[in-house]
């Protein structure tokens, strides 16, 4: 026993050295870390380097890595969040589903396979990594983006639909005791709906807050544990999926306001855990299969990489989405996912596959798997020439929502809608600057548009959309989407079209703002500077450094990298100057207590000046400033103002 741990363990060791070096190799590249770790598992399983040949082990560790993964899933996404995504996962999942699983046994048929292997293939090819796609997705910060969200939402389908996958599979096979498993299955899955609603409603809540009630770490982090492999044990024991059990387990703890801490505790697990299930895929690869047969494995490969991409743009482009996201999300789906294997393995038992074949739908799975991560990460680039035929055989379709025909002039156009797009929209309404909104979520395009808003459904890479929100005669053109390569091709499409256009881009980082600024934008604001300097800029004031030093100071950092919308260029002094030439001096902001012996008296008539040799020079009432106030000016209780004086000199004048 002891030394078959030590060889386990050396095993583990030398894995994570390869997976450490290879991400090392491929992070210069930027190749994503879930290729290192299929290469990491193919050199040290048994068709590579032979250095692990205990598969069974590692196996274990990954199927922890898709139950804690899936469960991560489950605490992001609750049943009301869900229920937002509903288009998506009941429209879009169901027409991917379906078509692939149509297409798929067709062409299997062709082939001279007979309806219930093809169908049982049909399944097995449907399914899409939701461990790869969503990894991917989240290390570029797409997830909320549209065809982010229209992924997740398929993927979200496509794991619950597992269920009667596998509920079926023995009556394609023909089993005698289908009946037996049929009837399990259905009480298995009452149970487990009962057990789910009764959790997430009353007991885990209720755990929860005894734990966090006692502050205690250790009992919150066992609850939450406990909850995952107890739900993911129940339904295995009605014969279905783990993960899927794991799944509904994260439903349960989303539905408490705990589930941010829960996701907090879980995220190490999970990321260690979910690196073993991609390295365990890469160990069962077989590469003397793969060099006797290239050719039809080439061509399988193609054939689901192709109809898969077919099906996940058909899918999202009935959910609503606009094209070139559209076949961003059929490019996300096209690969063979986790949940596949689990099928195939049910599958095998019932005598599905021979030996030969089994392998051939490994090694076609394993290269889907494979090619993924560098598809998604190519889709923005190749999503325009892709998506061109839908706009010319849909040419109406990226401006159904579209505002009254004619449009305001001198407007802005607010390229995206979530947060910082509702914050400009907000700030033009105040200004009275008319704007016009270009959205890709149909749902929020019909909320906003029944609230009166000048929305518009569409992809604003697409000139005809730009120009249906009168690009042409618009001033300001403000892009705030989480898409890198759809907001360089909105640049230039807008720059050719309005060469006048004033263009300022909210981007995620620095690395991205020199490409934007070529591409023709005026303005570049990188999120992840703007935040530090936002910081900066708060503590500068609470050390009561003047406004006027800390705009001088702000400008001098951002002007290496853009230009703000604003910028005050007042001559400046250093508050330190006035410290030498005035010793002791502070500035403070201090609040008149509405009982203060100030309160409702004249400035003259406090005496403060001569008094305590204090100044006031500056007082805010409301959203009121008056600066340098005048002898006649009334404080009152509220009212903030700003003092001018020595330490002590202050805290007498206002300590009465």
């Amino acid at each position: 026993m002891e030394g078959q741990l030590a060889t386990l363990f050396t095993g583990i060791v030398v894995v994570f050295l390869i997976a450490v070096l290879l991400l090392i190799v491929l992070y210069r590249v930027k190749i994503p870390s879930v290729v290192a770790f299929l290469i990491a598992g193919f050199l040290a399983g048994p068709s590579g380097l032979g250095l692990i040949t205990n598969e069974e082990s590692i196996s274990f560790f990954a199927e922890l890595g898709v139950i804690f993964l899936l469960f991560t899933i489950g605490l992001e996404f609750s049943v009301s969040r869900i229920f937002k995504s509903r288009r998506y996962v009941l429209i879009g999942g169901v027409v991917q589903v379906l078509s692939t699983i149509v297409i798929f046994t067709a062409l299997m048929q062709i082939t001279g396979m007979d309806l219930a292997h093809a169908f049982f293939w049909g399944m097995l090819v449907s399914l899409s990594s939701t461990a790869i796609v969503m990894k991917v997705l989240a290390d570029r910060m797409e997830v909320d983006s549209p065809h982010g969200r229209a992924t997740l939402g398929i993927l979200i389908f496509q794991d619950l639909i597992v269920i009667p996958m596998v509920m079926i599979t023995p009556v394609l096979a023909g089993t005698t005791d289908t009946d037996v498993s049929l009837a399990r299955l259905l009480i298995g899955s009452f149970v487990i709906i009962a057990v789910v609603y009764v959790a997430a409603k009353y007991v885990v809540p209720a755990l929860l807050l005894h734990a966090a009630r006692l502050k205690n770490r250790e009992m919150f982090l066992f609850i939450v544990m406990g909850t995952c492999l107890i739900v993911a044990y129940l339904t295995s024991e009605f014969g279905l999926s783990m993960a899927l059990g794991a799944f509904l387990a994260g439903i349960i703890i989303s539905e408490s306001e705990y589930s941010t801490h829960a996701m907090s505790s879980i995220l190490p697990f999970r990321d260690l855990f979910t690196s073993f299930f991609f390295i365990s895929i890469g160990m069962i690869f077989n590469l003397q299969f793969f060099i006797e047969n290239p050719l039809i494995i080439a061509e399988l490969v193609l054939l689901v990489i192709g109809v898969k991409y077919a099906t996940g743009t058909l899918a999202s482009l009935l959910a609503g989405l606009a094209p070139r996201a559209c076949v961003m999300t059929g490019i996300s789906l096209a690969q063979v996912g986790e949940f596949s294997f689990v099928l195939a393995t049910t599958g095998t038992s019932l005598g599905f596959f021979a030996q030969d074949s089994f392998q051939l739908f490994l090694d076609v799975s394993i290269v889907t798997m494979g090619v993924a991560p560098l598809l998604i990460g190519l889709s923005g680039k190749i999503a325009a020439p892709l998506s061109s035929p839908l706009c010319r055989i849909m040419p109406d379709r990226s401006h159904v929502e579209e505002t009254e025909e004619q449009g305001p002039e001198d407007h802005i156009i607010i390229v995206g809608y979530g947060l910082n797009g509702k914050n400009v929209a907000r700030s033009a309404d105040i200004a009275g600057v008319p704007y016009r909104i270009i959205e890709m979520n149909p749902d929020t395009v019909r909320d906003e548009k029944a609230k009166g808003k000048p929305i518009m459904f569409g992809d604003a890479a697409q000139g005809e959309v730009l120009k249906k929100a009168g690009i042409a005669k618009a001033r300001v053109l403000v892009i705030v989407v989480n898409d890198p390569f759809g907001t360089q091709q909105i640049v230039q499409t807008a720059r050719m079209l309005n060469p006048a256009i004033h263009i300022i881009v909210r981007t995620r980082y620095m690395g991205e703002v020199a490409t934007l600024m070529d591409l023709g934008a005026d303005e570049v604001i990188p999120e992840e500077f703007e935040t530090a300097v936002e910081i900066f800029t708060r503590i500068l004031y609470t050390y009561l450094i003047p406004t006027s030093e800390i705009d001088r100071l702000v400008s001098e950092i951002r002007a290496g990298g853009y230009q703000m919308l604003r910028s005050i260029n007042t001559p400046s002094y250093s508050f330190d100057d006035l410290r030498v030439l005035v010793p002791d001096v502070e500035m403070r902001t201090i609040r008149i207590a509405e009982d203060s012996q100030y309160a409702g008296k004249m400035l003259k008539e406090t005496m403060i000046r001569s008094t305590y040799q204090v100044s006031i020079v500056a007082i805010r009432r409301g959203q009121q400033m008056t600066v340098s106030p005048g002898g006649d000016e009334m404080l009152c209780g509220g009212d903030l103002v700003m003092v001018l004086g020595s330490p002590e000199d202050i805290i007498r004048a206002f300590s009465a």
